[in-house]
């Protein structure tokens, strides 16, 4: 399992839990980053 993979389960559980859009965008900005540095590996 790689990063992307782990940010779409994660992404999933927090829309259903209720996380507004804006809080996703957020998120995803910040995963995004990580993958920057990290590349998607796990």
């Amino acid at each position: 399992m790689n990063l992307s993979e782990l940010w779409r389960l994660y992404e999933a559980d927090k829309i259903i839990q209720g996380f507004s859009p804006k809080t996703l965008k957020a998120y995803s900005l910040q995963h995004k980053m990580l993958m920057l540095e990290l590349g998607d590996w796990l």
